[in-house]
């Protein structure tokens, strides 16, 4: 039994441009998953974190925070 090389071309193109369809949606799919799972900093969580450890951050420390935070990404 052969295969034509033109049907084995097209194969391999076809199963190429399936497998990166597939792993495109697979990626946002787990991406969107471990955002709502693990959402980024917000001031909010910065505020709760200083007053865990029993200080009350200021304005200016919260947006320095938030600076660095978003400096890093």
């Amino acid at each position: 039994m052969q295969i034509e090389v033109w049907a084995f071309v097209l194969a391999v193109v076809g199963a190429l441009l399936g497998g990166l369809v597939a792993g495109f949606f697979g990626a946002r799919w787990y991406f969107k998953k471990q955002l709502k799972e693990n959402p980024p900093v917000n001031e909010k969580m910065i505020r709760a974190m200083f007053r865990s450890m029993g200080r009350n951050p200021s304005e200016k420390q919260i947006r320095e925070i938030m600076r660095n935070v978003n400096s890093q990404n």
